[in-house]
């Protein structure tokens, strides 16, 4: 049976973004169940979570200022940090994508910068073509998975890592210094990346992380719950 990987999506736009999502997980090996705030999350139906892009995150949850322009949604918030929280609390391999790390960074107490363009002092442009060139760091757990050192990305954010939550490493970060992927080298599984690898799946780097992370549902699946208690 293939691993289950719940993928978390906004309200608003959930339905074209589940599809992609979908598709990635599939050819990785994968099934794919939609999770959004007004529906059942429950970990233990699944083997692995994907938090997925959309709105920013609330600054309320690091002690940022709200912003007029910024469109939020603290249902989805409040679901997704959950979410991050005990997936780290019983070692569920997760993969955070755009707001999705962030959220893998908030929700261990890390912070964001509101607008990263500003603060690095570059243009804020968007697009799912891969344009960024990335450097992952050496002897990370993205740099076995990806099998590459530096890639192109897209770009479809406005915030990025500042302070880092606990457990988290920076283990990518684009020209400028912006922080582009991090990771948590203790956990089975958790990475979160600033771009968009469901739009690059052409790619086989960008598809390495989908199979990595069924590779670690999958395998988190086949442990005996005795041994995963020993293990902790």
């Amino acid at each position: 049976m293939k691993p289950r990987i719940a993928v978390t999506v906004s309200r608003r736009s959930g339905w074209r973004i589940f599809p992609l999502m979908a598709l990635n997980i599939w050819l990785a090996g994968g099934r794919a169940v939609r999770w959004q705030s007004n529906r059942d999350a429950d970990l233990a139906t699944v083997d692995a979570v994907v938090i997925g892009g959309g709105d920013d995150i609330a600054p309320t949850l690091y002690d940022g200022q709200i912003i007029s322009e910024v469109r939020l949604d603290p249902d989805r918030d409040a679901l997704e940090a959950g979410i991050v929280r005990e997936a780290t609390r019983q070692d569920v391999p997760l993969l955070g994508i755009c707001r999705g790390a962030q959220m893998l960074n908030v929700a261990r107490g890390g912070r964001l910068y509101q607008d990263a363009y500003a603060y690095y002092g570059q243009q804020n442009y968007k697009t799912v073509l891969p344009r960024k060139v990335v450097t992952i760091t050496n002897n990370s757990v993205l740099r076995r998975v990806l099998g590459v050192a530096k890639l192109k990305v897209n770009a479809l954010h406005s915030q990025s890592v500042s302070d880092l939550g606990q457990g988290l490493r920076v283990t990518g970060r684009d020209q400028s210094g912006m922080v582009q992927a991090v990771e948590d080298p203790g956990r089975r599984f958790a990475i979160g990346v600033q771009w968009h690898p469901e739009h690059l799946f052409y790619r086989a780097a960008h598809l390495n992380l989908f199979r990595a992370l069924v590779a670690a549902a999958r395998s988190k699946r086949d442990t005996p719950a005795d041994q995963m208690r020993c293990a902790g």
